[in-house]
């Protein structure tokens, strides 16, 4: 899967790249804690884009909201 988000700054593509290498929950929260407060902000709302995208681009509800599961607290 691929997703598209617009016009996002060099940071935030910089923590869409990182992101998306990550597998699972686990990491992207130890990811986000690793990141002093501001950059964390900028992270969690790249993370939030990507999985609208990723919502926005499926079909199939069911594996929608596994991957959406994933993240919720």
């Amino acid at each position: 899967m691929t997703i598209t988000i617009e016009n996002l700054s060099p940071q935030q593509m910089f923590y869409a790249d990182i992101l998306w290498q990550l597998d699972g929950r686990d990491q992207v929260t130890a990811f986000l804690k690793s990141l002093p407060a501001k950059e964390r902000t900028q992270a969690q709302l790249v993370l939030e884009l990507m999985l609208a995208s990723i919502f926005d681009q499926t079909s199939d509800t069911e594996m929608a909201r596994s991957v959406l599961d994933q993240f919720r607290k």
